[in-house]
């Protein structure tokens, strides 16, 4: 008979608690069954574990060294134990979903919202990164999933439309804009910007690049390494503006205009999309996708 993987447990416990009945207690069993496998396996090993005295159980030599390879393995197991259950969680396992979107409000947060309410037994992750990292994690398989802004392209990975959002630019009530009547994007040549240098960050600086340069002209961008909020927090040192999707007026911002950027043709906005890879065949993934068209039909 092997060594059990419950023996290497009663005799990591019984070590730490210097006890068989501790251990016991600890671990729920009777001390004469914990005793016995402990016994059975210092027998199998021909080595003895512990010093048994009136006083508990003090690990000999020897044993301090198995008991410490035994203690990797039994943490080694757990953690395995633990990754399992978490792919099994649920009927219907596991998604993992990237975005590079704010969850403060919107159309993604009440995507989010709905895949949680529905599927209960599904374990949902969503993992936060810019949309370059969010492709690479694709080919990696590391998330099932992607929203991001329309337009990347990757081998092997498909994608198709969701939404679109209005862009914003972020300024305190006294800023010279707040007064007009609409604001275009030359309206916003003398501003100071801060954008976060991940997430939605380079994309909405790539954006304002494009819209306000000109000949003698380069806007003043600033990425800052932190999230959204903060660049939003830091609006009110007077210093910048920003700009951000309609998706972050889903929380009040005391002192903070959110007011919309047109273009030529009407207000300026970010389109979104769906990426995936082709073969991902997960049956959580399945209901995803379900869930998605049920609410924006493509």
């Amino acid at each position: 008979m092997g060594i059990e993987i419950r023996q290497l447990r009663y005799a990591v416990m019984t070590a730490d608690t210097q006890s068989f009945s501790r251990a016991a207690a600890a671990l729920n069993v009777k001390q004469s069954t914990l005793s016995r496998r402990v016994m059975q396996l210092e027998h199998r090993l021909g080595v003895k574990l512990f010093e048994r005295t009136t006083r508990g159980a003090e690990p000999t030599e020897n044993g301090r060294v198995f008991i410490e390879q035994a203690r990797r393995i039994v943490t080694d197991v757990e953690n395995l134990q633990t990754t399992a259950r978490a792919v099994s969680y649920g009927e219907q396992g596991r998604v993992a979903v990237g975005y590079s979107s704010t969850l403060m409000g919107g159309h993604l947060k009440h995507a989010f919202t709905d895949y949680l309410t529905r599927y209960t037994d599904v374990q949902f992750d969503g993992v936060e990164a810019g949309p370059e990292k969010l492709l690479h994690s694709l080919q990696s398989r590391m998330i099932d999933v992607a929203v991001a802004p329309a337009g990347l392209e990757d081998s092997g990975v498909l994608s198709r439309p969701l939404w679109s959002e209005r862009l914003m630019v972020v300024l305190l009530g006294d800023n010279r804009l707040t007064g007009n009547e609409r604001i275009y994007w030359q309206d916003l040549r003398r501003e100071v910007f801060v954008v976060p240098s991940g997430g939605l960050g380079p994309i909405l600086g790539n954006l304002l690049s494009a819209r306000l340069t000109e000949q003698g002209y380069r806007p003043n961008i600033i990425y800052q390494d932190t999230s959204l909020e903060s660049v939003l927090a830091m609006i009110t040192a007077k210093r910048f503006v920003t700009i951000a999707t309609e998706a972050s007026q889903g929380v009040t911002w005391p002192d903070l205009h959110f007011r919309e950027i047109y273009d030529p043709n009407g207000p300026a906005r970010l389109e979104y999309a769906l990426y995936w890879r082709e073969e991902n065949e997960n049956p959580a993934l399945k209901r995803f996708f379900k869930l998605i068209e049920e609410r924006y039909p493509g």
